[in-house]
């Protein structure tokens, strides 16, 4: 089996961006959501590692990150930390969903 990299870079990445948010602005709510969603999309990942079709928990995670952090960055224009979330977890999202058609096509 596999081991999701990519997806516990991302996992880490997004918890470490809480991490700086209450760091550098001492924002509890980032440091919060950032732990909880880094931890989900760690928990993805080693799901994904376990079976490659159980992508739903880094899809749900992922998708989430994207739709919040996309609103924040439209509100702010500002590319951190909100733009590189979102750029991340987009493509997350792209690369969760076209592993889902490959598996769907080689079937």
């Amino acid at each position: 089996m596999a081991v999701d990299r990519i997806g516990y870079v991302y996992a880490a990445l997004v918890a470490v961006g809480g991490l700086i948010g209450y760091v550098k602005a001492g924002s509890v709510t980032s440091l919060g959501a950032g732990l909880l969603f880094g931890l989900l999309a760690a928990v993805g990942a080693y799901l994904t590692s376990q079976n490659p079709k159980n992508v739903w928990l880094s899809l749900g995670t992922s998708g989430t990150l994207a739709v919040v952090m996309g609103l924040r960055f439209l509100n702010s224009w500002k590319f951190m930390p909100a733009g590189l979330i979102t750029l991340a977890s987009g493509l997350m999202l792209a690369r969760i969903i076209t592993g889902m058609q490959k598996r769907a096509r080689s079937s």
